[in-house]
């Protein structure tokens, strides 16, 4: 959890399975892999988007003569999908166990809590938390077994969360629980795995906003007030939060972050959770209280003002479409 100039999560002839890959940060990552020598499983619904991905990361690799590529459709929603997942891919893998699991997998349908049906929230919470955890459990299950090798060379499995995990914002009620469960089952499992021989490591990536064609269909529906609350955030490339976390993995961290407000955000409510670097983020984490006593009240006083402005949230979205008319 300290500072390391070692690489800890080195990638090259290893086996990387990644779901959501056929876009986005999942599609950056996949690529920038890669790279750097992997073979890549990539994983996601679609078929034409996953057979562009692989023709991307084909043509990136390091060693094109050795690495290997391979697609799989599935859906991450549907309730026990990953162990048939996983014995395809270590079928394909000349039955060699995968050596990093990356759920990238997820999807932002951004509105108020109370103004959309209750189903809004679970049909995220499914691909955003189950997804991941479905994945988790499967391959946990198989690197953890007790006839598993006990190998100094660590397995790795990657969450990806986001920053609203750390600090939740109007308008992301049906999305944030997914993402805040997602901290809380890694929280849980950072000790768990200790109680296992298996060298298993754990990491989290809390992406901020991502110009994604994911990012242009939640905007979609995204309460103005929540744009009003975020404007002026950066909005990174899906391949600089890949590279971000892929250097953050490199690092050894279980927390990554990759963008400047994703870091405050992180040392403002890491709690029990482990800290990357012991002293710096402890540290950070004693200022942090001091920042929050003027940026909350200003974000409360932007929706208060928001309100006044604007009337019942119930009368925003008829509003959106009389102004998207005119």
């Amino acid at each position: 959890m300290g500072i390391t100039w070692s690489n800890q999560m080195p990638v090259e002839g290893k086996t990387v399975l990644i779901t959501g890959a056929s876009e986005g940060m999942g599609k950056s990552a996949a690529r920038q892999l890669a790279e750097k020598g992997a073979n890549v499983i990539l994983v996601s619904r679609s078929v034409g988007k996953l057979e562009a991905a692989i023709a991307e990361a084909k043509a990136a690799a390091r060693n094109p003569e050795t690495q290997r590529f391979h697609f799989i459709s599935a859906d991450v929603t549907k309730p026990d999908y990953a162990p048939a997942l996983l014995a395809e891919a270590i079928a394909w893998n000349d039955d060699k166990p995968i050596d990093i699991v990356w759920c990238v997998a997820g999807m932002s349908t951004p509105d108020f809590w109370l103004e959309v049906p209750l189903s809004q929230t679970r049909s995220q919470m499914d691909i955003n938390f189950w997804g991941a955890a479905e994945m988790a459990h499967a391959i946990l299950r198989l690197w953890c077994a007790p006839d598993a090798p006990v190998v100094p060379e660590p397995k790795h499995l990657i969450f990806t969360s986001s920053v609203l995990a750390f600090f939740p914002v109007v308008g992301y009620g049906p999305y944030t629980p997914a993402k805040s469960a997602l901290r809380g089952l890694a929280d849980t499992l950072v000790q768990e795995l200790e109680a296992y021989p298996q060298n298993v490591k754990i990491h989290v990536v809390y992406p901020a906003s991502i110009g994604s064609p994911g990012f242009e269909r939640e905007n979609k529906t995204k309460p103005g007030v929540t744009k009003m609350i975020e404007e002026g955030d950066p909005v990174q490339t899906p391949d600089a939060v890949a590279a971000g976390a892929i250097q953050g993995l490199e690092k050894g961290q279980y927390f990554i972050t990759t963008a400047l407000y994703g870091h405050i955000f992180r040392w403002s409510t890491l709690g029990g959770s482990p800290r990357n670097n012991w002293v710096f983020d402890t540290i950070m984490c004693c200022l942090m209280p001091l920042i929050w006593i003027f940026v909350l009240p200003d974000i409360f006083s932007k929706i208060r003002k928001y309100r006044k402005m604007h009337g019942h949230p119930a009368n925003y979205r008829a509003k959106a479409i009389e102004d998207h008319k005119s």
